[in-house]
């Protein structure tokens, strides 16, 4: 795992094998931060970072100026080795991270987001309700911007918030926005 770009760009870390998670590839990762990078300043924003898995996504926020982290994760190994990561680049300060399951903290949130991005596991049953507890919870600052990575299978183009999609082979991102200008 590589953080692709910002202060921390090239820095490698290994997680371990037992970790019950499916990293961004690095090439859709690239791919993301490149297009956010063009839509949103990250400089001091406030992010939301759902089934956090290696932290992956919240180093490469952190790395580029982000400045309140809040990563939910269920699983404790994963939690550990995020935890030892954020030591190691000094972001522990501001990475708040949340053992509990998703939909659970989703539900009971009233915290709002500059940035929130959802890497689920691509089985999971009840993922369309992942955009619609975002705006129906009010997760988002205005001009907010979340992201959903998923499988080609789903389609949220028909969504009121959504503002475009990128596929990268089986990894899909759908951005929606909370104010679609």
């Amino acid at each position: 795992m590589r953080i692709v770009g910002g202060i921390f760009g090239g820095r490698r870390f290994a997680p371990p094998a037992k970790i019950p998670a499916r990293p961004t590839t690095e090439v859709a990762k690239e791919g993301l931060f490149n297009m956010l990078q063009n839509t949103m300043d990250m400089e001091g924003i406030k992010t939301l970072d759902l089934f956090g898995g290696t932290g992956s996504i919240s180093y490469e926020l952190a790395s580029r100026g982000a400045a309140d982290l809040t990563l939910v994760e269920r699983d404790l190994t994963s939690i550990d080795f995020i935890k030892k990561t954020a030591k190691e680049l000094g972001i522990e300060d501001i990475l708040h991270i949340i053992r509990m399951d998703v939909f659970k903290f989703m539900k009971q949130s009233t915290g709002q987001y500059d940035f929130i991005f959802a890497g689920p596991p691509y089985a999971l049953q009840n993922i369309d309700e992942l955009p619609l507890l975002v705006f129906e919870k009010n997760m988002l600052l205005s001009c907010g911007i979340f992201v959903l990575e998923h499988t080609p299978r789903n389609d949220y183009q028909q969504h009121p918030h959504f503002q475009r999609m990128k596929n990268y082979g089986t990894t899909v991102f759908t951005f929606f926005k909370q104010n679609n200008d």
